[in-house]
């Protein structure tokens, strides 16, 4: 068995960091590879983001390990890194240029553990003229009642999808209601209904006129899945019926609760933001005499009474809006150029990369040009 010291030596040896760096480098051309059946975001949250890359036979739900995921091989090279720190710190400042060098590979591997870990994406959909306060997660949704029977403001029940997926029944908070999941499907089809169709269990809204036919998860950028749902509705006893929800359709269902009526929807996740931004204009500039975009950008007005905030911001492809602690990118638009998407990224790990890079290029400096004094001293002390 191996002493502790072994052990030691071997964290923070050359060999644990060339074998890092070489199953990173194999991860990323496999990871290039999956981009092709999985786009990009699964490829990396199948390859770079996870402890081990799976492999799965066939249609099944059961894998075979047969690569460390990125998220190991990161785990193993930033404690060699930082093992290999410890042992070879001397006080003396020939070597401050390998700490800063070391210390700035620490840094970037950290900021992308807080990055896999804790970075946030969203967008925003906003059409010219129309005021937004909510952010959409485009693969997470959400079974959302809403009474609008308050003028000032609406409230909301909303249910995720990680409790759809589970099934039973499911309690709303400060009301009489419950909701009873029947069927969640990750990714379906909605055709009108036929004679001879198998039956479902929807019985209300525009469940009856409708069959759904399952399809196989999409992972690709290109397509999107379409979630569907059949949930019913109880106020104590009673049943409000058994209601199909999915992203494809087009407006919210009603059904009547206490005399008032609830807007009954399956979207997109929502995060709600305390300030409100409205999109004056967006503007499409295109090369002269050609279709190819020269740039996107969206002139918005942002409102935070909270902060004192009420001003015109240009978003563009190459100047994000920063605020909040989020970053609004131009990423999209539609309708006609008069609808901008924006995607919202909040990471608090965003500024490690640079500050990484600040560091290693500072320790490079100071590294060659104490090698380089030390070269020229000699050469003066031989002349």
């Amino acid at each position: 068995m191996p002493s502790s010291r072994a052990i030691w030596n071997a964290l923070g040896s050359l060999k644990l960091t060339l074998w890092a760096l070489g199953a990173l480098m194999v991860l990323v051309v496999l990871c290039t590879l999956l981009q092709v059946s999985l786009g990009t975001y699964g490829a990396v949250e199948a390859t770079m983001r996870t402890w081990l890359v799976w492999y799965y036979p066939g249609a099944g739900t059961w894998g075979i390990p047969y690569l460390p995921g990125g998220a190991l091989v990161g785990l193993v090279l930033l404690v060699n890194l930082t093992v290999a720190l410890v042992q070879r710190f001397r006080w003396a400042w020939r070597y401050v240029g390998l700490w800063l060098i070391h210390l700035g590979l620490v840094v970037l591997v950290a900021g992308e553990f807080i990055s896999g870990a804790l970075q946030v994406d969203t967008r925003m959909t906003i059409e010219e003229g129309q005021t937004v306060s909510h952010l959409e997660h485009p693969r997470e949704v959400e079974l959302a009642l809403v009474d609008r029977s308050n003028p000032a403001k609406d409230e909301v029940w909303a249910v995720p999808d990680r409790l759809l997926t589970r099934g039973g029944t499911l309690s709303l908070p400060g009301t009489t209601l419950t909701v009873k999941v029947h069927a969640f499907y990750p990714n379906a089809e909605l055709r009108n209904r036929k004679p001879g169709d198998p039956p479902h269990p929807g019985n209300a809204g525009i469940a009856p006129n409708v069959t759904v036919v399952p399809l196989p998860v999409i992972r690709a950028n290109e397509e999107a899945n379409v979630p569907v749902c059949f949930v019913e509705l109880f106020s104590g006893a009673q049943s409000h019926g058994t209601w199909l929800t999915s992203l494809v359709i087009g407006a919210p269902q009603e059904i009547i609760h206490e005399g008032r009526p609830l807007a009954l929807s399956l979207r997109h996740r929502r995060i709600e933001l305390p300030y409100r931004l409205t999109l004056k204009k967006f503007s499409h500039d295109r090369y002269p005499g050609t279709d190819i975009p020269k740039n996107f950008s969206s002139l918005v007005h942002l409102d935070d009474p909270g902060r004192g905030q009420s001003r015109d911001i240009l978003i563009s492809m190459n100047q994000p809006l920063r605020y909040d602690g989020k970053a609004f990118y131009q990423a999209s638009f539609g309708k006609a150029d008069t609808l901008s998407i924006l995607q919202v990224v909040e990471n608090p790990g965003w500024l490690m990369p640079y500050l990484s890079t600040v560091l290693v290029s500072l320790g490079l400096l100071i590294h060659f040009g104490w090698m380089l004094w030390r070269a020229l001293a000699r050469r003066g002390g031989e002349a």
